[in-house]
Order: C-alpha cells, then sequence, then structure tokens
C-alpha cells in the first residue's frame, strides 16, 4: 500500500508539471489571490475526480486477465509518457467567476478540466496496476497538491523560471520507464 501511495504521488506529480490544470492553477490564482479556497477547491476536486477514475481502474483491473492487464498497464503507461512530452495550453473560457465563490469555481473548473488529462488517466492505470484503490486516490491527490499548491501560493516568483520542456521530458521517460517495467511484470500487484 505504500508503493502505491508512493509511486501515485510521485506519478502525478510529475506529471502535473506544466499541465494544463497546472495553468489553470496559475490563472485562478493570478485572477483571485486566494490561495487558500483555491488550493482546498484543487484538493476536492482532485479527490472526487481522481476517485472516479480509480473506481474505473479497479473495474478494468476484474475485466482482464493477468497477461492482458499486464499489456495494458504497459502500453497505457507509454502512451502517457508519449503525450507527456505534448505542451498543454489552458483554452479560453475558465475564466469567469460567475456568482460563485473562490472554492467553487475551482472545484467545478478543476474537475472538469481534468477530465480525459492525462493525470487522470494515470489514476486509472495506476488503480488497474496497484489493488490499493485508497493509497492510488490519496497519493494521485497528493501529487497534484505538490504541484499545484506551490504555483498558487508563490506563482508571481517561480512559474516563468520553471524549464517545462525538460519537465515534460523526465515525466516522458518516467512514464515510459513505468511502462517498460510493467510489461516486464514487475510492479503489476
Amino acid at each position: 500500500m505504500t508503493t502505491a501511495f508512493l509511486v501515485s504521488t510521485l506519478v502525478v506529480a510529475i506529471a502535473e508539471i506544466g499541465d494544463k490544470t497546472q495553468l489553470l492553477s496559475l490563472l485562478l490564482a493570478a485572477r483571485f489571490r486566494k490561495p487558500i479556497p483555491i488550493i482546498a477547491g484543487i484538493a476536492v476536486a482532485t479527490l472526487a475526480n481522481h476517485a472516479l477514475a480509480a473506481l474505473l481502474g479497479e473495474w478494468v483491473r476484474g475485466q482482464l486477465g493477468a497477461d492482458t492487464l499486464r499489456w495494458a498497464i504497459g502500453l497505457s503507461m507509454i502512451a502517457i509518457g508519449a503525450w507527456a512530452l505534448r505542451a498543454d495550453r489552458l483554452e479560453d473560457g475558465y475564466r469567469q467567476q460567475g456568482r460563485w465563490g473562490v472554492f467553487a469555481v475551482t472545484c467545478a473548473v478543476f474537475f472538469l478540466v481534468e477530465i480525459g488529462d492525462k493525470t487522470q488517466i494515470a489514476t486509472v492505470v495506476l488503480a488497474a496496476q496497484y489493488s490499493a484503490l485508497v493509497p492510488v486516490v490519496l497519493g494521485t491527490t497528493a501529487g497534484m497538491l505538490l504541484a499545484n499548491a506551490p504555483i498558487v501560493v508563490f506563482s508571481h516568483r517561480f512559474a516563468d523560471r520553471i524549464p517545462l520542456k525538460w519537465v515534460r521530458l523526465g515525466a516522458a521517460a518516467m512514464f515510459a520507464g513505468l511502462g517498460t517495467l510493467a510489461l516486464a511484470g514487475v510492479g503489476v500487484a
């Protein structure tokens, strides 16, 4: 269970750097300048979104045989690695607050933007790989917060200095390595 938590945290924290949800965090921080409700909104939205993703991953695990699961996990991790090479951008349309407070706006928008995102897909794959649903969800949520909370709190100081190209390359290499290990039968619990 510790391995599932730690791997999930690391995978999502690295994959999230430069991701559109991290760009959304930066946008929310710049617009509202209220870090506590933004971080709380990110936590709640991620917990809900990744819990649903993990349930899907657990269902997939129950549907596939051991060899098919190993290949599905391995190839999915490699595909996520290739996806990590692509730079994300935040599409327009996530800038309206409306009548909701900062927390509610963050929850709703973050949940929606995370749908189909590489970190959500990684959560599905991690839940299929490990038989520990709660540690995977807590780990992916922790990874999301590790990557986004500093952006929200310190966005004005270092956001422009992160070498996103190298982070994307590192994330791609990490996913490819995890996929290769899964194909070799290492780490599929």
